[in-house]
């Protein structure tokens, strides 16, 4: 069985850190993200809330694509653009990401890893998955 990896995603680049998280899965690790609201997308705020806003209205009420509003599903979906969902070694790696709002009591006290090319400070603006997944309406809290 392959290993399996477990990444905090605090103070994470959301970018970044999803190139990462894919390259692993496509060579057959099993990847968890815990606190996936507190990755950073960075830029300015009105140009992530306008991005983020038009992704959700694509869809409408019944056509597709819909984008999802929590912000676990958000890096799930983040995660699912880099990686080539449609051939089937790209939907198998896929399965194996598990994401997670905080740490959930299974996972507490295992070793957290932390993808160092992914903690780049942004030097502009920038904004948490959570905050964003808050105004697009999601409604949630971080359980301890």
């Amino acid at each position: 069985m392959a290993e399996v990896v477990i990444i905090n995603a605090e103070g994470a680049v959301l970018g970044r850190l999803a190139t990462d998280v894919a390259k692993r899965l496509l060579k057959g690790e099993t990847v968890v993200i815990v606190n996936a609201e507190r990755a950073v997308i960075t830029g300015r705020r009105e140009d992530i809330l306008e991005h983020y806003k038009h992704k959700r209205d694509l869809g409408g009420a019944r056509m597709g694509p819909l984008y999802p509003r929590m912000p676990h599903l958000m890096v799930r979906r983040t995660v699912r653009g880099m990686l080539p969902f449609k051939t089937p070694h790209g939907r198998e790696a896929y399965r194996k990401l598990k994401v997670h709002i905080s740490v959930p009591a299974e996972l507490k006290g295992k070793e957290l890893k932390v993808v160092k090319e992914a903690m780049k400070p942004p030097t502009h603006g920038s904004m948490t998955v959570g905050e964003v997944s808050k105004l697009l309406g999601a409604k949630w809290e971080v359980r301890e």
